[in-house]
């Protein structure tokens, strides 16, 4: 197993909760922690698997969601910091890469690109008008870097959601190695610790997992890219159910063993 600060490890988990793609649906997460509440046992752990922010009209109010049932989560008997993780997905990953937009070689190609993969709302959310970041864009870096300086002050405004979105990990698993949770794939070719991209992209073949990786009984994702539902395989779990694209906002729960234990949809 990998120790590194891009990963959150879960130690002596029974069952863990995996909460899919939210995509700004600040009213679905709300109905889904009221669900999950009622569902969770004494030494639950939690993962976000990423793409909190991104398409939806509630991003920030997302963001206020999910530190606020963090506080609720801790509050139980038992519970520690480290029994609860928040993973970057493609739209956190976007949103930084919008943030240092100046340094792109070619922004006005980047930014277009961004924006049809949801960035916009995210933009919006902060304040940010997309408009004004296109004629930067053409204008140059010191334009940019203007615009782009307008958004991360008020993300640093809104309290506790610059530290979340810098805390956030590549990718979670339990400490006795059967359980692995990413936001849309990975490369089986390469090490846990060198899969870079791949955890946002490499969305090919998942579902074909047949056998363990790295030793992992279970790997589950919390966004498909293909909107194919929500999937059991043999190794692989999809549990994203379509949030931010018409349909509802998924959380799972798994035995140590790998075997699926609950659902929510909302």
């Amino acid at each position: 197993m990998v120790e590194s600060t891009k990963f959150a490890e879960f130690r002596r988990a029974r069952r863990v909760w995996a909460v899919a793609a939210i995509h700004g649906e600040d009213g679905r997460l709300a109905d889904l922690h009221e669900r999950l509440k009622e569902g969770l046992e004494a030494g639950d752990r939690l993962v976000y698997l990423g793409n909190f922010l991104g398409r939806g009209n509630g991003v920030r109010a997302v963001v206020d969601e999910l530190l606020s049932f963090r506080g609720q989560f801790l509050a139980r008997p038992r519970a520690h910091v480290c029994d609860i993780a928040y993973l970057r997905g493609s739209q956190e990953e976007m949103w930084q890469k919008l943030l240092q937009l100046q340094m792109a070689p070619n922004p006005c190609e980047v930014l277009p690109w961004l924006l049809h993969h949801g960035v916009g709302a995210t933009v919006k959310a902060y304040g940010g008008v997309v408009g004004h970041g296109e004629v930067a864009a053409r204008d140059g870096a010191v334009s940019i870097t203007r615009w782009t300086a307008g958004l991360r002050e008020a993300l640093n405004a809104a309290p506790g959601h610059a530290p979340l979105i810098s805390s956030l990990r590549h990718a979670a698993y339990t400490e006795d190695g059967n359980l692995l949770f990413v936001n849309c794939g990975l490369d089986r070719s390469r090490p846990l610790s060198a899969q870079g991209d791949s955890f946002w992209w490499g969305s090919g073949g998942f579902q074909d997992i047949a056998e363990p990786f790295e030793g992992y009984r279970r790997i589950v994702r919390g966004y498909d890219p293909s909107h194919g539902g929500f999937q059991i395989g043999p190794i692989s779990a999809t549990i994203d159910g379509g949030c931010g694209f018409g349909g509802p906002l998924t959380a799972a729960c798994f035995e140590s063993s790998g075997e699926l234990a609950d659902r929510i949809e909302v």
